[in-house]
């Protein structure tokens, strides 16, 4: 911030001896440094609570994205309950389709391979595993 040098230092020395004279100097710099300690003590603090409100403010957003993700599944859930309990099981209804365009939680597959793909036919007809 400043930039002092070993010649600036040496005239204020000599300056706030004059002024001062020697009793009353090691008093003086003492004050001063008691002083700057305190100062810089309080921006430490400063400093500390602006990083905790930070980390506090992007907690709350993580909190509220984590939420809406959330009731996302939670309506896509309700949806597959309500076609379960009608009894259309067919396929997936537009409201299903809807929140897996938007992101929300994907059904499992159909054919219940992992992968989504349909097991070999063997040329008897039967699949095989």
């Amino acid at each position: 911030m400043f930039d002092v040098g070993f010649f600036e230092l040496l005239l204020i020395g000599t300056v706030a001896l004059l002024v001062l004279g020697p009793e009353r100097l090691p008093r003086a710099a003492r004050s001063l440094g008691l002083w700057l300690r305190r100062a810089r003590a309080a921006w430490y603090a400063v400093r500390a609570d602006l990083e905790r409100e930070l980390a506090d403010d992007e907690l709350r957003r993580s909190l509220a994205a984590t939420r809406a993700e959330l009731a996302d599944a939670r309506r896509l859930l309700d949806a597959s309950g309500r076609e379960i309990a009608a009894g259309s099981t067919v396929g997936p209804t537009a409201s299903a389709q809807d929140a897996v365009a938007r992101g929300g939680p994907q059904e499992p597959a159909a054919s219940g391979s992992p992968d989504g793909a349909e097991p070999a036919r063997r040329p008897d007809g039967g699949t095989s595993a």
